[in-house]
């Protein structure tokens, strides 16, 4: 079975949590899925809002789904996260990410 299938079967096992939604938002961001994907890292968030690297998977998705305010606003949310915790390095390529969707997609 993928990835996704096996994430899945925990998921249904009861087996929730931060790890497993940020791991099922991985995979199905790398499927091509951008919407679910947005789904379970929303899910890895409310388990921990201080995970740095779902903020950071969320706004990739947000962004691939074209929902580029919404991805501002996660990544925004993710440096604050990143700093808090004191994740340097996620909190820089949260920052260039927002700079690039800035520059390419500016607010209407």
């Amino acid at each position: 079975p993928s990835a996704i299938a096996r994430f899945e079967q925990l998921l249904e096992a009861g087996k929730d949590g931060a790890l497993l939604r940020f791991a099922l938002g991985t995979e199905y961001l790398k499927a091509g899925d951008p919407t679910r994907a947005s789904e379970h890292l929303r899910q890895a968030l409310a388990f921990d809002a201080g995970y740095s690297a779902a903020w950071k998977l969320l706004g990739q998705s947000l962004a691939a789904e074209g929902r580029y305010e919404d991805a501002l606003a996660a990544y925004r949310d993710g440096v604050v996260a990143a700093e808090r915790k004191g994740d340097k390095q996620a909190m820089k390529e949260m920052q260039v990410f927002a700079r690039r969707i800035a520059k390419q997609h500016p607010p209407a």
